[in-house]
């Protein structure tokens, strides 16, 4: 446990001793920011209008501003996870230092959890981010807590399972722009899977539905912890870490 913490406390400041974190942080605060703009403006017209008209509608902060947000998050990280993860190993492998790595005394399994613990941590202060707006939410309204917890727990094991399959891409290349170009591919991929049960019910299409991590994020963003999901990103993160190590283990056999 020792060595996985020292690995992530290294990667960690290697985020933020160079430009990578504070870059993924501003565009992710402006990007957050828009949508935070829009769907609270959109909530405030909406409310107005009701008003004008006399009508009582009833007005959920949580499903008309927090469900969208989080959505609108899971989209953002499509386009973040694969430049986080992009490095990883990548960068290891171009600056030669890849080889001290694997000669070293620690585990290949430390190596990879003390990354990916890293690549997550850094998402997560992302996220903490966009809990500053949202904190604007509870100082003029009366949001559900419960559910945005629970949405922020899906964005988390959303990252962590499309960062370990980064980290995978990351140990099969030097080059870290082909390293994120493939992990945005295939994050994007797992994204609209979901898509062929919109027009075909057979089996195989079922099966590429179940795998689309759309599916088992939304629950998450409407308040509900369902086992399935769990287990769906627990098996995500799992086959991840595992590829990778044995990605690491053939290098280790080449070299």
């Amino acid at each position: 446990m020792t060595n996985i913490i020292t690995i992530c406390r290294k990667e960690l400041k290697s985020y933020f001793s160079s430009p990578i974190a504070y870059l993924l942080m501003a565009m992710f605060a402006f990007l957050f920011g828009f949508f935070f703009w829009n769907a609270v403006g959109y909530f405030v017209s909406m409310s107005f209008q009701a008003q004008m008209s006399g009508r009582t509608i009833p007005m959920d902060v949580n499903e008309m501003i927090i469900r969208p947000l989080l959505m609108n998050v899971s989209v953002i990280g499509l386009f973040l996870i694969p430049l986080i993860a992009m490095r990883l190993f990548a960068e290891e492998k171009r600056s030669g230092t890849i080889e001290l790595l694997l000669t070293s005394p620690i585990h290949d399994m430390e190596i990879i959890v003390g990354k990916w613990l890293a690549a997550t941590i850094l998402y997560a202060c992302l996220l903490g981010i966009s809990a500053l707006n949202i904190l604007f939410l509870f100082a003029y309204g009366q949001p559900d807590w419960k559910p945005l917890l629970i949405g922020y727990l899906g964005l988390i094991l959303q990252a962590g399972g499309l960062l370990a399959i980064g980290a995978f891409i990351s140990t099969t290349t030097k080059n870290q722009i082909i390293a994120g170009a493939v992990t945005f591919g295939a994050c994007l991929m797992l994204w609209v899977l979901e898509w062929v049960a919109g027009y075909e019910t057979a089996t195989w299409a079922t099966v590429l539905s179940y795998m689309s991590v759309v599916r088992h994020f939304e629950p998450f963003s409407k308040g509900v912890i369902d086992t399935r999901d769990l287990v769906y990103f627990a098996s995500v993160i799992f086959l991840g870490l595992f590829l990778t190590a044995r990605s690491l283990e053939s290098l280790r056999w080449r070299s």
